[in-house]
């Protein structure tokens, strides 16, 4: 089947949330700008790349589930459309697709993510792949876009990649309370979530040998350049990741070097940031079992199956809305 024509949710406000983002997040104390702004075409090459150097371990740990249990999954969701937020190259979901189709239940998926270009490629590839397969990609922001995918038959939303973990507490609430009430009876909720660990491995996953996390970080700093007309200068700026040991989170933070002025044309602003002074891009929340049932139970949301890899690093969830 051909690739239905991008959705787009809302085309102009990519741009408009950019701007309101920086200025809120840049003249704070401390600064702070979303992760969402990672993701040009080249931040998502560079977390592709992230996903296969060898301390990044949650996607093959994600992988090695769907492995081992995408049929089960299949079995349990019977889903007729499967939908993916944040879904970027979609490459994991792929297992998931094949156990599905052999199910004999799926006929379309649902693609989300604030990439369009990546959008693009993940679909003419899966076209190519799954040609039996019916794609209707939608580009928009997971946090406010659900609304905007095309309603279907027996749903299965799925929340891969442990991206939940990027959201503060309130905003995990939030949208596990808004996938609620989107589903209907018989739909289903699919969610990764990377689980607590030595600490050792969790800072590694986040600071690679080969510098790939920090050019990722740093890219932030590019997208607010070209977007707003902005003169960061990125290698004025080093890659830091932390452990939060009371929220359970990595934080990625991007370390002035040196006493800079910034000025963000577009916003009619300039900031300065102090030597040492540190802007935070990311958290990445780490979880437990018990927590990760109490969250979507607390969105009434039914946890029906929890799966996770050999080495207990990763965790998949399926869930309902609850009766």
């Amino acid at each position: 089947m051909p690739v239905q024509s991008q959705i787009r949710a809302r085309p102009d406000r990519y741009r408009q949330e950019l701007r309101a983002d920086a200025r809120a997040g840049l003249t704070a104390t401390p600064k702070t700008l979303p992760p969402k702004y990672f993701y040009d075409e080249r931040g998502s090459m560079l977390f592709d790349e992230i996903t296969r150097l060898p301390e990044y371990y949650p996607t093959r740990a994600e992988t090695s589930i769907l492995r081992s249990y995408a049929a089960e999954i299949a079995e349990l969701s019977r889903c007729e459309s499967l939908v993916e937020l944040g879904s970027g190259t979609s490459t994991k979901t792929g297992l998931l697709l094949r156990a599905l189709l052999d199910r004999g239940t799926l006929r379309e998926f649902i693609p989300l993510d604030v990439d369009s270009a990546v959008l693009t490629d993940a679909a003419r590839l899966l076209a190519a792949q799954y040609p039996s397969l019916w794609l209707a990609p939608v580009v928009g922001d997971f946090e406010h876009d659900l609304h905007a995918i095309p309603p279907g038959g027996r749903r299965m939303i799925a929340f891969l990649g442990s991206t939940i973990g990027n959201l503060e507490p309130r905003a995990r609430a939030g949208l596990l309370a808004e996938v609620a009430s989107t589903l209907g009876a018989g739909d289903t909720f699919l969610l990764g979530t990377d689980l607590v660990k030595d600490v050792g491995r969790l800072l590694r996953a986040y600071d690679d040998a080969a510098g790939v996390t920090a050019e990722f970080n740093r890219n932030v700093l590019h997208v607010v350049n070209r977007e707003l007309g902005a003169d960061f200068k990125p290698d004025r700026f080093d890659h830091v990741a932390l452990w939060d040991a009371e929220n359970e989170w990595i934080e990625m933070r991007l370390r002035s070097v040196g006493d800079q002025r910034v000025t963000i044309r577009d916003l009619h602003l300039s900031v300065d940031f102090a030597a040492g002074e540190e802007l935070r891009t990311e958290i990445s929340a780490k979880f437990r079992r018990d927590g990760i049932r109490a969250e979507l139970t607390a969105a009434r949301l039914e946890p029906v199956r929890f799966w996770t890899d050999p080495d207990g690093d990763f965790g998949l969830t399926l869930a309902r809305a609850a009766s």
